[in-house]
């Protein structure tokens, strides 16, 4: 039984790791506009613009979250926002560092969405994007029958950003 379940996931692997992004994306961008628009929950202090380290976490989280979510440099801005994250964590909320006096576990020192969060990134980081994203499109793996290239075992030909500058070999 659990081979089929197996084999019946498998065909959706990409699919269900587009939803895991989009979700993941979608609530990190509203913890950034939280802190910088006071929308849709407003943030827990007054924060002016520039305001350190939270502003630009802010900036951050709202900036990395579009990003993540519609799948546009999608393992850049996943690495990225594992890393804001990972300093949260060990910023704002392990006791041995500046964070206040408390236990070393996330469930008691509030710091398990951002272990969550870190951890969920770096996932997205390591995996890609899946293919309902811009980053599928625009490098053209995707096809009418789903995933081409590294799966036909061909080198993908990349072409770089000055590539169309370069003469064409013979």
């Amino acid at each position: 039984m659990t081979t089929n379940l197996d084999a019946r996931l498998a065909n959706h692997s990409s699919t269900l790791l587009s939803i895991f992004r989009i979700v993941f994306g979608l609530a990190y961008t509203i913890h950034g506009s939280q802190k910088l628009f006071n929308w849709p929950v407003p943030a827990p202090g007054p924060l002016s613009v520039g305001d350190w380290p939270m502003w630009w976490a802010g900036l951050i989280e709202f900036v990395a979250g579009l990003l993540i979510t519609v799948g546009l440099f999608t393992r850049i801005a996943a690495f990225i926002a594992s890393g804001e994250m990972a300093v949260a964590y060990f910023w704002m909320h392990w006791p041995p560092l500046e964070g206040p006096k408390g236990s070393f576990w996330p469930l008691a020192n509030n710091g398990e969405p951002a272990l969550l969060y870190c951890f969920g990134f770096l996932a997205i980081a390591g995996l890609g994007a899946g293919s309902l994203s811009v980053d599928a499109r625009r490098r053209g793996r995707v096809g009418a029958g789903g995933v081409t290239g590294y799966s036909t075992g061909q080198p993908v030909r990349r072409r770089g950003l000055l590539s169309r500058f370069r003469r064409p070999r013979y």
